[in-house]
């Protein structure tokens, strides 16, 4: 066993292996969009990339695992974690970030996906792998400002951020309400006000 089969989502930089890596990612966020987690195939995500299905699972090795990064890749790129030095700008950066990634085909289908409970437990592993990478991500936010003295120590890391974002993923997987221009401000005032009111 060669080491890219042992880890099958071992990233390498540059060169034709990022290209068919990108492409892969690209193919298996749009079927996601399309088809939902339920009706994801590798074949289909192979076809699209056009690759073989052979490349597919030799450096992912399952479609959890496939699904998991795409979800991963779509995510990060589309919201980074901003640094401003201040937590509520960082707070309204990052709540934007979100609301215009759940804008997208992708940001859409992401959500969803990760919305889904599962009784397969592959499924269930990528999911709270997923959630718990982005939670370690976003929570530098809270943790650099508990460093800077804008938050109590103590701060509930998970808490502030579910806070933020479930609104905006709430409305954007509902649709029952429009997500406004000032509403990631809002959310950042409303959480901050909730934290520090605590203190």
């Amino acid at each position: 066993m060669t080491e890219e089969d042992a880890d099958p989502i071992r990233r390498r930089p540059g060169g034709r292996a990022a290209r068919v890596r990108q492409a892969v990612l690209t193919a298996a966020l749009e079927v996601l969009a399309e088809e939902g987690v339920a009706r994801f195939g590798i074949a289909a995500v192979a076809a699209r990339a056009g690759v073989n299905e052979t490349t597919v699972y030799r450096r992912w090795g399952t479609r959890e695992k496939l699904v998991l990064d795409a979800m991963l890749a779509g995510s990060t790129e589309g919201i980074p974690v901003p640094d401003t030095g201040d937590v509520r700008t960082d707070l309204a950066a990052f709540a934007r970030a979100l609301a215009d990634y759940l804008a997208t085909p992708a940001g859409r289908a992401v959500a969803r996906a990760a919305a889904l409970s599962s009784d397969d437990p592959g499924l269930a592993e990528a999911w709270e792998t997923f959630w718990q990478s982005r939670l370690e991500l976003a929570g530098a936010i809270v943790d650099r400002a508990v460093g800077r003295g804008e938050l109590p120590a103590g701060t509930d890391t998970g808490l502030a951020l579910e806070l933020l974002c479930s609104p905006l993923q709430t409305r954007a997987l509902l649709g029952h309400r429009p997500i406004e221009p000032d509403l990631p401000e809002r959310l950042a005032d409303t959480v901050l006000d909730g934290l520090r009111g605590r203190a």
